[in-house]
């Protein structure tokens, strides 16, 4: 398999649905499409379920994975035919489970403002959410931190992107948070994820996964447990509350 998945999600986040052609079966019984609204699951961001439909079949798909170099296979939630190479489907996103994770993550990354401590480890549900900190000690006001993570997200900051070179994120290492994973690189250049724009940015960041376009569409969230990992770890849980 040489040809690369055009990846949709990557060009628009809010894309629900598009046509694709079937360009391989994996191995392990995936679907490879020449383009995709499937994110794939990494950097703690669950893959994308859905449901393919062509001419005489359908098949939901349960999540989506990476498949070698630039290539996403969608896996099908239950042993059924699949789309033969070659034909052209229809891909429909579940957009609600989608759009909970795109909610989740970009609150995430405000979470990592108002902690502003090394991330060790991160994770993302269509419910809640955590990050693992650098934290030796629990926060003295976990109140006023849920108030100020409200207030940024009701300040509804745009939510964008810029792409910058291998050779200068290496030469501005503070603009990655976690310790124990770096952003991928090789590819020659690297996403960085911006939230609030000018005098108003709160954070700045590499990270390839799918975001909400402005942070009021996050909506309520609330601080949940902060939980011990380790002598110098600990996990703060934030849930969604609508």
């Amino acid at each position: 398999m040489t040809d690369q998945t055009r990846l949709l999600f990557r060009e628009d986040a809010y894309l629900r649905e598009a046509p694709a052609n079937v360009i391989a079966h994996t191995a392990e019984g995936g679907v490879v499409l020449d383009q995709t609204v499937f994110y794939a699951t990494a950097g703690g961001q669950p893959g994308d379920s859905g449901r393919l439909v062509w001419d005489g079949g359908a098949l939901d798909i349960a999540t989506a994975v990476k498949a070698g170099p630039g290539q996403i296979a969608l896996v099908a939630a239950e042993p059924k035919p699949m789309p033969p190479v070659g034909a052209q489907v229809m891909q429909h996103l579940d957009w609600e489970r989608r759009h909970r994770h795109m909610r989740v993550h970009t609150a995430l990354h405000l979470l990592s403002v108002v902690i502003p401590l090394p991330v060790t480890g991160g994770q993302i549900g269509s419910e809640r959410g955590r990050l693992d900190f650098d934290m030796p000690e629990p926060p003295d006001d976990l109140a006023a931190l849920n108030d100020a993570l409200n207030a940024l997200i009701d300040r509804d900051l745009a939510v964008t992107e810029d792409w910058i070179t291998d050779a200068e994120l290496l030469a501005n290492p503070g603009l990655v948070k976690t310790l124990s994973v770096m952003p991928p690189m090789g590819q020659g250049r690297i996403r960085l994820v911006r939230i609030g724009q000018g005098a108003g940015q709160v954070d700045l960041q590499p990270c390839g996964g799918t975001h909400v376009a402005r942070t009021a569409e996050i909506g309520r969230v609330e601080i949940g447990r902060i939980e011990k990992k380790g002598r110098q770890n600990r996990r703060v849980s934030l849930n969604l509350l609508d």
